[in-house]
């Protein structure tokens, strides 16, 4: 194992099932894998795009303060909906997280997530600079 790599797993089902981490770290770049609105009991969180959109926000910010680093230090956002029309809820979730420190994103419409109550994944990526 690279020595330089730091693994972080948050004990999600799918991380064991399909071999992953949660977040790698490697010099001063976190990576935060697709993240879905699924605790460690394998329970969807959220029936709403809001909802499910904060519990991923929160999860990812818990990846990322375990190598020391926050929501500020994110730098690109990549979004997954299932349906399109539901965009601006989680355009609102996601400026509100952000605040004046707003990464660059992209929003996606996908036909599927793995779980058919999940509306809605989230990938990061995060930069620490000082």
């Amino acid at each position: 194992m690279n020595k330089k790599r730091k693994e972080y797993k948050s004990n999600a089902p799918w991380e064991k099932v399909i071999g992953y981490n949660r977040a790698i770290k490697i010099g001063n770049v976190v990576e935060v894998a697709g993240t879905t609105a699924v605790n460690d009991k394998g329970e969807t969180i959220g029936e709403s795009y809001q909802e499910q959109t904060v519990f991923i926000l929160s999860k990812i910010e818990k990846a990322l303060n375990h190598f020391g680093l926050t929501r500020n230090d994110i730098v690109r956002t990549r979004v997954f909906v299932v349906d399109i029309q539901h965009w601006r809820e989680v355009a609102k979730v996601h400026l509100d997280f952000f605040g004046g420190q707003q990464p660059v994103n992209t929003l996606i419409e996908i036909s599927k997530l793995i779980q058919d109550d999940l509306l809605i994944e989230i990938e990061a990526k995060a930069l620490k600079t000082k």
